[in-house]
């Protein structure tokens, strides 16, 4: 098999103008010996003891392969030794637990040769574990925080349960509140393993053809008792599609964006769902678009939103953990579609999740 040339390597090991030098240094060494040898010659020292040029001719033999040697343990000293060495310092540094090393480049400038990309690639793999680490470390932080906060909840209120004095009303509260805290602790635990599967590409891929817009009616469906409660206006706009997919990741996808955007709408806003479909490059897509005229985001929120745990309105963080939004987006990276968000402040948001039909 053919091998592929790395085009960012436009440098050879050695160049031209070391090739040079080390032919001029080897030239002049050997015009020494010549203007040594002439002088003896023309002395006709050489000819009374012929002895004496097999002499020369040994001597300058071995002084020239001792530089020849020398200049090759200078180069392969400062061209392979030199990096190897401080790559493997970085290496069994890293392989202790500190990211934060990294090999300082041979050269600056352009120029590089396999070494010099060797070691922009040893610094891209710290930098990407050293991230690693720092989400790992986050994931861990906040997982803990978030099953602490119910944890508490339900280990107080069931101390309270204890007692012997409080009212049935009392009693009837804190259970409520109990199951309230466990339903919540159950739909971190379940995302974390959804969102643990999706990463992993655990999940497997049964895709069979389904019908997109019955899909987006069951799910509205499921939500329809909390859109009554806050008298929200539910309007749909559903071409009749058919795609190709495992039909319970799309499922995940629609499920979270409805849900977040009925909690972040006030009483009396409207939610719509939209299923229209398109070309692009030859392709048939379909674009899934669920707007609400809720508190909206700005900028800021924006960028952040597909990340784990965070969220961006504290008014309701209580009415979830920061793992919806995450699971969108790895559910919709697996399925191979892009989302996109348009979001005003105090006006509302639109999440435009497009995926090919096939």
């Amino acid at each position: 098999m053919k091998k592929e040339k790395d085009i960012r390597v436009n440098k050879n090991f050695v160049s031209i103008r070391e090739y040079i030098l080390y032919f001029f240094v080897l030239s002049a060494f050997n015009g020494f010996h010549m203007w040594i040898y002439q002088i003896l010659y023309r002395g006709g020292i050489i000819q009374e003891n012929p002895q004496l040029s097999i002499n020369l001719l040994m001597i300058f033999v071995m002084v020239t392969a001792a530089v020849v040697v020398g200049i090759i343990g200078f180069v392969r000293d400062r061209l392979m030794i030199n990096p190897m060495r401080k790559l493997s310092d970085a290496a069994r540094k890293i392989a202790k637990g500190d990211f934060s090393i990294r090999v300082m480049p041979r050269r600056k400038g352009s120029k590089k040769d396999f070494f010099d990309v060797m070691i922009d690639d040893f610094n891209i793999m710290a930098e990407e574990l050293e991230s690693i680490e720092t989400l790992q470390n986050d994931f861990i932080a906040n997982v803990s925080h978030e099953i602490k906060t119910p944890l508490s909840i339900i280990q107080a209120y069931s101390t309270a349960l204890q007692s012997s004095d409080i009212t049935e009303d009392k009693r009837m509260e804190y259970t409520q509140t109990i199951l309230e805290a466990s339903q919540k602790l159950t739909m971190l635990v379940t995302n974390i393993l959804k969102l643990n599967k999706l990463e992993n590409q655990e999940i497997l891929n049964n895709a069979k053809p389904f019908d997109l817009s019955e899909q987006l009616r069951r799910c509205s469906l499921m939500f329809a008792d909390q859109m009554e409660e806050k008298n929200i206006c539910f309007e749909e706009d559903l071409n009749e599609v058919s795609v190709c997919y495992d039909e319970n990741l799309p499922e995940i996808v629609w499920n979270n964006l409805i849900s977040n955007a009925i909690k972040f709408s006030k009483p009396g806003d409207s939610v719509a769902i939209s299923l229209k479909t398109y070309n692009d490059s030859m392709k048939n897509m379909v674009m899934v678009s669920i707007t609400d005229t809720g508190c909206g985001m700005d900028k800021t929120v924006q960028k952040r939103i597909f990340d784990k745990f965070y969220q961006g309105d504290s008014s309701h963080s209580g009415e979830g953990n920061g793992l919806g939004l995450a699971l969108v987006k790895k559910t919709i990276d697996l399925l191979g579609g892009t989302i996109t968000v348009e979001s005003t402040p105090e006006k509302g948001t639109a999440f435009h999740v497009c995926l090919k039909t096939n």
